[in-house]
């Protein structure tokens, strides 16, 4: 039986709260950033993915981790009305990336490096540069198991920066090790932390001992003391792991790559192993962290399929943006090539077929169009043309179409000259135009 919808109530429709519209003018900086990462993922080899924005909850609950604030507190659930299926709105695409690669068996022919952008839902108080939908893009090497390739995705990241203009960020390294390695330090862990039991708050006493590492990531001030203090993972390692690190840093360091060890980074997925890493401002308050990921050698078992050697990470494009602004960077799209003035409606058929022949040229072109009272004087034409950011008008008056010729106004350089132009060869100019671009 279909459930009744009960119709609202007539009244102004807004956004659900943290889930905001995207819109001009800052709808072109994304696409300047978008851009900018599509460029730099073709030069390092990276391939496109694009995975659903609703998977079934288990997804998450196995490849996350049941005591993950993600899984206990944030994501988006819901039960499907026509088959009960529990599902979930995507909180994060690394699980959903292996979980396409094991059923579609992508890596039966070596390993993958893809990448992804698309929004991410995560049920939180929203505050700046920490939405309820917020975009993410993220890199996943898939089948590789070296350390040059945990360096490439971070030598990847740090050319993202230096491509959009950002100086003020921090790279963060630490090592998770490996499971036995991860075991011995989670009972010294409880050890310790038992002995200063009365110092824990209660996500802490809660996670003791289903999840202690866990507790290294709090945000709690009052406990940043007991935590400093608490055994470090880095004092376990062997020696495989250890060289797997020695290795991360040698590949940094002979590229010039700045960075610090930090012993009690842990990241918030259970997913991970051996390399984690941060990068990290002061600039945005408490949302410091701008990109952040790591190895995770053991999701594919968790999730049904063979051990598979991977390593990723992501980025919320909401905060590099903010970053970007604080910092003085605003990228932008391309900008209007030209403003088509038209005087009078009658020669509309003849104006869009000419500039349909620009626009196959590659030649962007915004038409002025009719209102309720006609065309509008040339006067007003001209300051929507200016308004618009083209470098050129374009007029289509009387004396023009008689002739059948356009006039090109140049709008941005004073020095440039006014020229006039056959309609019949205007897709001429088109050249002219691209290379003063």
């Amino acid at each position: 039986m279909t459930e009744k919808v009960t119709p609202s109530p007539v009244g102004k429709l807004t956004a659900v709260k943290g889930m905001n519209d995207l819109l001009p003018p800052d709808s072109a900086t994304v696409e300047w950033f978008e851009a900018k990462v599509r460029d730099l993922m073709s030069r390092f080899a990276y391939r496109n993915i694009r995975t659903p924005i609703v998977e079934r909850t288990p997804l998450f609950v196995r490849g996350l981790g049941e005591v993950t604030d993600i899984v206990e507190k944030e994501m988006y659930c819901f039960e499907d009305r026509l088959n009960g299926d529990p599902l979930t709105l995507r909180p994060e695409a690394t699980a959903g990336v292996v979980r396409a690669a094991l059923e579609h068996s992508l890596l039966y022919d070596g390993g993958k490096r893809l990448y992804y952008m698309g929004p991410m839902f995560r049920h939180e108080r929203p505050q700046k540069g920490r939405y309820r939908q917020f975009d993410q893009i993220g890199a996943e090497a898939l089948g590789f198991p070296g350390a040059e390739v945990d360096a490439e995705l971070i030598l990847m990241a740090t050319a993202l920066w230096a491509e959009i203009g950002l100086t003020d960020v921090r790279l963060e390294l630490n090592s998770l090790g490996q499971p036995p390695e991860r075991l011995a330090h989670r009972q010294a862990l409880i050890a310790y932390f038992e002995q200063h039991a009365d110092v824990l708050d209660e996500d802490a006493r809660r996670r003791l001992y289903s999840n202690p590492l866990r507790i290294l990531d709090t945000k709690n001030p009052q406990m940043q003391g007991l935590v400093n203090a608490a055994p470090q993972l880095l004092d376990f390692l062997g020696e495989a792991s250890l060289s797997h690190f020695n290795s991360l840093k040698t590949i940094l360091e002979a590229n010039n790559v700045a960075y610090t060890v930090n012993p009690r980074l842990v990241r918030g997925m259970d997913y991970y192993n051996l390399t984690v890493f941060e990068f990290t401002t002061d600039r945005l308050g408490s949302q410091g962290t701008v990109c952040a990921g790591g190895r995770y050698d053991y999701l594919f078992e968790q999730l049904g399929g063979k051990s598979t050697p991977a390593v990723g990470w992501a980025l919320g494009v909401d905060r590099v943006l903010e970053l970007a602004k604080t910092a003085g960077l605003n990228g932008t799209g391309a900008p209007l090539d030209a403003y088509a003035i038209v005087t009078e409606a009658s020669a509309m058929p003849l104006v869009l077929s000419t500039l349909q022949s620009l626009r196959a040229a590659g030649i962007s072109v915004q038409m002025h169009t009719s209102s309720l009272e006609g065309m509008g004087s040339m006067k007003s034409q001209f300051k929507r043309a200016d308004a618009s950011g083209a470098r050129y008008a374009l007029v289509f008056g009387p004396d023009e179409i008689a002739a059948k010729q356009v006039t090109i106004k140049p709008l941005r350089d004073a020095a440039v000259a006014q020229t006039s132009q056959a309609l019949a060869d205007l897709a001429t100019w088109a050249p002219t135009l691209q290379s003063t671009v």
